[in-house]
């Protein structure tokens, strides 16, 4: 009885803030295949991990702390395995342009790439900087202290500038 009184507490609070998780796939994935692999590690592992939960923190300030150190470790073991893979569908479908701002997409488009330059860490950082979480969501998230933070996001910032000069 317990054990199903968690599993449905568990499915409501993973539905509900399943947008931290697509937030996190897109970061750390460049393609729907890795993004959908990457989501479903993530539920795997917060399913795991949710009975130690003991709700000292927002249940979304624990759930982005295990999203982000799942990517990050799922990063790790992409970058040791070569890619073997060619073009998949989803890379050779045209999309629909007709309300498309493509000087606005372009921005975006160098932002991403200068974000995925950064370190996992600062990409975490900045990710949740870029959604408006506060320094001390930030904080209990990562794992470091507020003024640390703030800190990390400064230099971040120097950081992509000097990114997006080149």
């Amino acid at each position: 009885m317990k054990e199903e009184r968690l599993e449905k507490e568990f499915l409501t609070l993973a539905d509900t803030h399943q947008g931290i998780i697509h937030k996190v796939c897109r970061m750390y994935c460049d393609n729907e295949t890795d993004r959908k692999d990457l989501f479903q590690d993530i539920l795997i592992q917060l399913w795991r991990a949710f009975p130690s939960f003991k709700g000292q923190s927002k249940f979304t300030t624990w759930a982005y702390r295990v999203a982000i150190n799942t990517a990050i470790s799922n990063y790790r073991k992409q970058k040791r395995r070569p890619r073997l893979d060619g073009l998949n569908g989803e890379e050779l479908q045209i999309p629909d342009y007709s309300n498309f701002s493509f000087e606005q997409e372009e921005q975006t488009q160098l932002l991403h790439r200068a974000i995925n330059k950064l370190t996992k860490i600062e990409k975490a950082i900045i990710m949740l900087y870029l959604e408006e979480h506060s320094y001390e969501e930030i904080a209990a998230i990562i794992g470091i202290t507020k003024t640390n933070v703030g800190v990390k996001i400064n230099r971040i910032k120097i950081k992509l500038k000097s990114i997006l000069k080149r």
